[in-house]
């Protein structure tokens, strides 16, 4: 009797062990099935704005995060992204729109373009998915490089070697750096020498001709009055000051009462009548290098070729048409800002050559102030116009928030 209840008993623990084995191994199996079937599965399509890509056909089509958007939106109102089927911005040649930018006025202001070039576009299927990383890449570039123009009114970055923003009829400056600093002044020059033709009395109709002594043998600079060019004084000054025609200077030089000589000796008298202390001339083209001054006696030069009305007419004229041995040519102004409706310049002159740098002097109205705003020896093809605007926009910014621009 035990002997059959013993065998029961374990006949029964082998029939549980048994069945509990295997819906172990219906269970494992289950459940490695359902792996499996995840493996296979493909991931979810995100709906736009809801992730951060959308697998299709191997690509990565690139779409803007949320949380992107509001920090690209606080530095400046950038657009997030594009996805596919949204349009980018305009754009010309294949550059991004200008960026808009927010002053503290609030009012939007769109950058210029060499401001808000970002890039040329690529669509996802040709880059393999890098849009969105070279754009942002370019973008950090561009935001990096004009930083100051999200600082505040009171801090104002210039990128000139020497500088000076001083009210009109003196007083103390409201920027300066290394202003007394003496350095080429280039074609800068040719104020003081329309200052010194005009003291003259000269008769501006009177005929003047360009000869090989007027031609620029020492840097070469080109010129489109070839030798033998008959031209009026008045138009000679016009081209000298608007254009910084160096042959047509030199030819004003060259036909003052004792030529050339007394010229430079009238210039240099003319400085130290002004005060210009740290000024020195040798000739009316601005191409001798020992042509030196600070931005200091700049200021003050060009606050008295302001009195002058040619002068002030002739370097603020955008262009003209004039016959030059029977040809009409078209002249320019150097400084872009004349034509600019945002500038309302008196006076203006630009001028270059390697040892100066970049040059330009103004008189202008900015922020309903008149000022004289002198830039020297600066490097990049537009640093100086970058310069003028950066300065402009701290005044109106100060002057928006009731604030007069403190001196830096």
């Amino acid at each position: 009797m035990r002997m059959t209840l013993r065998t029961a008993l374990l006949l029964g623990a082998m029939v549980g062990t048994a069945t509990l084995t295997m819906e172990d191994a219906h269970a494992l199996e289950k459940g490695k099935g359902k792996t499996e079937l995840q493996k296979n599965k493909p991931f979810p399509v995100i709906q736009k704005g809801k992730g951060e890509a959308v697998a299709q056909k191997g690509k990565v089509e690139p779409v803007a995060r949320t949380s992107s958007s509001r920090s690209s939106a606080s530095r400046g109102k950038v657009e997030p992204i594009a996805g596919k089927d949204k349009a980018l911005p305009p754009t010309r040649h294949g550059m991004a729109a200008p960026l808009a930018r927010q002053d503290k006025s609030g009012v939007r202001v769109a950058e210029s373009a060499s401001v808000a070039r970002i890039g040329k576009y690529a669509s996802p299927e040709a880059s393999g998915g890098l849009t969105h990383t070279f754009q942002k890449k370019n973008l950090t570039k561009v935001l990096a490089g004009h930083v100051d123009l999200w600082q505040d009114p009171g801090r104002l970055a210039v990128q000139s070697g020497s500088a000076l923003v001083i009210a009109q009829d003196g007083g103390e400056p409201l920027y300066e750096k290394n202003a007394n600093a003496i350095v080429p002044v280039a074609s800068i020059t040719k104020l003081m020498t329309a200052m010194v033709v005009l003291d003259s009395m000269p008769n501006l109709q009177s005929p003047i001709t360009i000869s090989d002594e007027d031609v620029d043998y020492l840097r070469g600079s080109r010129s489109r009055l070839g030798v033998g060019t008959v031209i009026t004084r008045e138009t000679a000054l016009l081209l000298a000051l608007m254009s910084s025609e160096n042959r047509a200077a030199n030819a004003l030089g060259r036909h003052y009462p004792g030529g050339l000589p007394a010229f430079v000796a009238a210039m240099n008298r003319k400085a130290a009548s002004l005060g210009m202390s740290s000024s020195h001339f040798e000739d009316p083209t601005g191409l001798n290098s020992n042509n030196v001054s600070t931005a200091h006696d700049l200021a003050r030069m060009v606050a008295a070729a302001h009195h002058y009305p040619l002068i002030r007419e002739f370097s603020t004229t955008p262009g003209v048409r004039t016959e030059v041995k029977g040809r009409e040519l078209d002249f320019h102004n150097t400084n872009q800002l004349v034509s600019s409706p945002t500038w309302e310049i008196g006076l203006s002159k630009t001028g270059y050559i390697q040892e100066a740098g970049k040059c330009l002097v103004m008189q202008a109205r900015v922020a309903d102030k008149p000022v004289v705003i002198v830039l020297l020896d600066s490097a990049g093809k537009q640093t100086r116009i970058g310069d003028a605007n950066r300065i402009k926009r701290w005044m109106e910014s100060a002057s928006v928030t009731g604030k007069l621009p403190t001196r830096v």
